[in-house]
């Protein structure tokens, strides 16, 4: 699929993707399911924050609550206490031009992180745990992400929230109606993010994936990010692979490979977005497939 470039206005400047985007996540938490408690410290954080950039990251996505099934949210009071210090700190150590999103389902710490320097406002909820998220939204004005899920991160994968007729006429008409009230509160920047692994089976997701230039056609003015990194449903796949030695992979373990692939996938199903833990093979994949 052809790709199609997006404009963002992040705090005043538009700024244009002329390629895919890659989102480089940055978990500032002790239980992040892949690399929870290494960037605790502000050396650590800003080290990992320059990496990221390095290997490719357009944005740096600034996370401060896991989200990995199972998990308890903190409160919003928590969160921003958490949240904020950071982003004063990559905004100041990384300057006025790198783009800072941060990872939250509260109004609260997105009010205070985007008062801090933040440019995005990325919500696994889609508004569904906070009311005033979408008119917090709307009032900084600042690009939005949308994401598709059913309960909280402690209850999505139960049988009730996996049940789906079509999954894309399902989420499609969910983001549907996300989009109309955004819109009618007057939030511009809006990118759908159809949240693999969130409510959905292994063979939900791999469905979702190979049809996922059906959803791209059906909202062509919203650019779609996927989130597949390191998700449950590539290790899931890869029995008898994730117990080899990271040293089979240079380094890196078989569900980054697995990454990669999925990703090389999405892109050619239409994705304008790729959140990833490592950049380097996503922007890899982003030269060959996108030119």
């Amino acid at each position: 699929m052809a790709f199609h470039s997006f404009t963002l206005c992040c705090r005043g400047r538009l700024v244009t993707f002329d390629r895919p985007a890659i989102l480089g996540i940055l978990n500032v938490t002790e239980d992040s399911f892949y690399d929870g408690g290494r960037y605790t410290t502000p050396a650590t954080i800003v080290a990992q924050a320059h990496n990221l950039l390095a290997q490719g990251a357009d944005i740096i996505d600034v996370g401060a609550v896991s989200s990995r099934p199972g998990a308890q949210l903190l409160s919003p009071d928590e969160e921003a206490a958490r949240l904020v210090p950071v982003v004063q700190l990559l905004r100041k150590e990384l300057g006025d031009k790198s783009i800072i999103s941060v990872d939250t389902c509260f109004s609260l710490p997105a009010a205070k992180a985007v008062e801090a320097g933040a440019d995005i406002v990325n919500d696994i909820s889609g508004g569904q745990f906070d009311p005033q998220m979408f008119p917090t939204v709307a009032a900084l004005q600042v690009p939005y992400i949308l994401m598709h899920t059913k309960g909280r991160p402690d209850t999505m994968q139960n049988p009730e929230n996996t049940q789906y007729g079509d999954i894309i006429g399902d989420l499609a008409l969910y983001f549907s109606e996300k989009l109309d009230s955004l819109l009618r509160l007057g939030v511009k920047d809006i990118i759908l993010d159809p949240g693999f692994g969130f409510a959905k089976t292994v063979e939900q997701n791999y469905e979702l994936l190979d049809r996922l230039d059906e959803l791209v056609a059906l909202f062509p003015e919203r650019p779609l990010l996927a989130a597949l990194s390191n998700k449950s449903m590539i290790s899931k796949r890869l029995t008898g692979l994730t117990t080899a030695s990271p040293a089979a992979g240079g380094g890196l373990p078989p569900t980054e490979f697995g990454t990669l692939a999925l990703n090389a996938i999405a892109l050619d199903r239409g994705a304008r977005l790729l959140r990833v833990h490592t950049p380097y093979p996503s922007r890899i994949a982003i030269e060959l497939v996108s030119g």
